[in-house]
């Protein structure tokens, strides 16, 4: 179950996202669901159309599904979503 301490481990796609802070001040206060993931990037869903975020200096708040909002570096992020996932898999013995 995805929880505020290992929202780093967990798929993200189909979370409720906003950029809290960011290096390109036209990124800040975009708001949506993740609908992609790459190693660099997430791909955000906005009433306005899908934005591309780099992941590296960005701050995000992530909204997980008991409703706890969560802030994330973006820099801890930066890595292929499934490489992310499988080593905790490992990590737990499945």
């Amino acid at each position: 179950m995805i929880s505020a301490r290992n929202i780093l481990r967990h798929e993200l796609i189909g979370l409720v996202v906003s950029v809290v802070e960011a290096s390109n001040p036209l990124h800040r206060g975009i708001s949506g669901q993740i609908i992609d993931e790459t190693r660099n990037t997430l791909l955000i869903r906005t009433p306005d159309g899908d934005r591309r975020i780099q992941k590296q200096y960005t701050r995000f708040c992530i909204s997980i599904p008991d409703g706890t909002r969560v802030l994330i570096d973006g820099s801890a992020i930066v890595s292929a979503p499934e490489k992310r996932i499988t080593q905790y898999a490992k990590i737990r013995g499945k």
